[in-house]
């Protein structure tokens, strides 16, 4: 009798810890707004001689207009192709040559550019990003240049890989506001289309520093980086804000399917997605947890995150393991400011069925409604997000979150509390938010099938 109640205060000890918040230290940071509408947020850390820093713009895809898609994504190539006293090339050339490097990523709801440099370089990394905010260089010959650039980038990623077009049309038919309707890195016509004019009045619009939050974190003094982040930014003018782009969704009238040929395919896709919430509400939080529990995605802190291992999730025990109907299969939340989706993924072995694999996904979603999930289940995610947020510590991680917390939600402190959010999610929160978001009804489902090559003379291979 005391062996049994030892294991059951051992066994509720451990749910509780499971349960608890993170034991993370906080990110301690400031948030200051200049003059001209420059939102700048600084955090000490003096582990190592190094500092972080990103800039968000409040500028992605979802800004973009019929006609002109792709223009976040292109004038992320262009923030890098010279500035007003700064060459086509010197940026990563001064960056790296003093130890640092740089980079840049678009995405539906924001650009971001950032750097890590040593700590002695912080006019460095402050003057560069000025200058390209204040004074890019836009003409003709690097548009150009930058155009054929993203095309090549558009060929590699999309038309001339497997399964490439599948993702376009999954998110087709998931979205009808034409915001996240489209892709972002845009069309061939429209990045045709394009003229310097065009470029200009974008840049005018969207990179002022109004619409930008500029993050720091590392071996900084606060009240010296924020005396050289007015003295490098503080004269640059601000500009009418940018409309407010509305990312409401009309429901759904029913479910959706598409069947897409793709010569470059050798195995049979299923793709199957339900529109959820946008990031931080309840539903998308517990959906994100459920992702990780079917499939070994979803978690994150508001995009594409990782909790949990694939091979010990549901649907590979399932479809790859018992079943063998599926060589691989994955299950993940797209978490945006607006309405994301929760997808699953699976190539099918050859001589499966698309049918017969939807079937059992489909029971195996049938689960989280019908019944609550395992409190080892909940363990393992819960540990695996712990584990994740450990690996987010490093300066530009948590200059990059933010940067983009901040321009994203307005909320530069989700650093500190998503994680604590996310552990505290239920198995009651998960099946109410299956039972009312992962409807059938809803769905969209699309099956990419290798297309057959030709022989010479129109014999099939």
């Amino acid at each position: 009798m005391k062996l049994f109640a030892t294991l059951v205060l051992a066994a509720a000890a451990l749910a509780l810890a499971q349960q608890a918040p993170s034991t993370l230290p906080k990110v301690k940071f400031t948030d200051t707004r200049l003059d001209n509408g420059l939102r700048v947020i600084v955090a000490e850390d003096h582990f190592a001689p190094l500092y972080a820093i990103s800039v968000s713009y409040k500028v992605g895809s979802r800004d973009e207009r019929q006609g002109r898609t792709g223009f976040a994504h292109l004038f992320e190539h262009m923030m890098f192709k010279g500035s007003e006293n700064v060459g086509t090339g010197e940026l990563d050339f001064l960056i790296f040559t003093n130890g640092g490097n740089s980079n840049g990523t678009t995405n539906t709801d924001r650009t971001s550019y950032f750097e890590v440099l040593p700590r002695n370089q912080l006019d460095l990394g402050l003057y560069l990003e000025a200058d390209r905010m204040h004074g890019l260089v836009i003409t003709q010959d690097n548009l150009e240049n930058q155009r054929q650039a993203v095309k090549e980038e558009r060929r590699q990623s999309v038309d001339n890989q497997a399964y490439g077009q599948t993702s376009e049309k999954l998110e087709e038919l998931i979205y009808d506001n034409f915001a996240y309707h489209h892709s972002v890195i845009g069309s061939m016509d429209d990045l045709d289309a394009a003229s310097v004019d065009d470029v200009k009045q974008f840049f005018k619009i969207y990179y002022a520093p109004n619409n930008a939050v500029l993050a720091l974190v590392g071996d900084l003094d606060t009240k010296e980086t924020l005396a050289k982040v007015k003295k490098y930014f503080g004269s640059i003018p601000r500009q009418d804000p940018p409309k407010p782009v509305d990312l409401t969704e009309p429901p759904k009238s029913g479910e959706r399917r598409a069947t897409v040929e793709d010569k470059l395919a050798r195995l049979v896709r299923l793709d199957i997605a339900y529109r959820i919430p946008p990031s931080g509400q309840p539903d998308s939080r517990a959906l994100s947890v459920a992702a990780s529990i079917l499939g070994g995605g979803g978690g994150g802190f508001g995009g594409r995150g990782g909790g949990g291992g694939a091979n010990s999730s549901r649907l590979y025990q399932k479809l790859v393991l018992d079943k063998e109907v599926a060589v691989q299969v994955s299950c993940a939340t797209d978490r945006r400011a607006g309405p994301g989706f929760f997808h699953i993924s699976a190539t099918l072995r050859p001589g499966k069925t698309a049918e017969e694999v939807e079937g059992l996904i489909s029971e195996e979603i049938a689960k989280l409604d019908a019944e609550p999930v395992t409190a080892k289940e909940l363990q393992r995610v819960r540990i695996s997000l712990r584990r994740s947020a450990e690996l987010r510590l490093t300066a530009l991680s948590r200059a990059q979150a933010l940067a983009d917390d901040a321009a994203v939600y307005d909320d530069p402190n989700r650093i500190n509390s998503e994680l604590d959010s996310q552990l505290a999610i239920t198995a009651a929160d998960i099946q109410r938010a299956a039972k009312a978001r992962l409807l059938a009804s809803d769905r969209v489902v699309v099956v990419t099938l290798p297309a057959a090559s030709r022989r010479p003379g129109g014999q099939e291979n």
